[in-house]
């Protein structure tokens, strides 16, 4: 997944944007000479474009994010980013058992209030 699909990602049970990324894991995988920049919330600087003093959007633009963490902080759902993949299904659709090997796997990196009362499973 790229930094830059933060630009256009919304919660999809809520329709709350921006979404908080949590990067995990990442690679420099490519170089590139020119980028497009976000347009509204630039998620590699962590803060909407038109407050930002500068970006580096050729820097983002190397990067491809392998396992990471997507949290609405208006409903507290949180959506795995995994093998490059964004999950970001509905509550129903989701598999508890996959999602919940990925908390305990990233327990140390994923915001406290995630791990106890984050939805729609927890380790609370």
């Amino acid at each position: 997944m790229k930094y830059r699909l933060v630009d256009i990602l919304a919660c999809p049970i809520c329709r709350n944007f921006p979404l908080e990324l949590h990067v995990f894991q990442a690679e420099k995988r490519y170089s590139v000479e020119d980028a497009t920049p976000c347009e509204i919330y630039c998620s590699y600087h962590g803060g909407m474009v038109s407050s930002l003093p500068e970006t580096r959007c050729v820097e983002c633009y190397s990067y491809e994010i392998i396992d990471g963490l997507l949290v609405c902080r208006k409903c507290m759902r949180w959506y795995p980013v995994i093998d490059e993949i964004p999950i970001m299904l509905p509550d129903d659709m989701r598999s508890s058992n996959r999602e919940l090997e990925f908390l305990r796997k990233w327990s140390s990196r994923v915001p406290e209030e995630v791990l106890k009362t984050g939805l729609p499973f927890n380790l609370g």
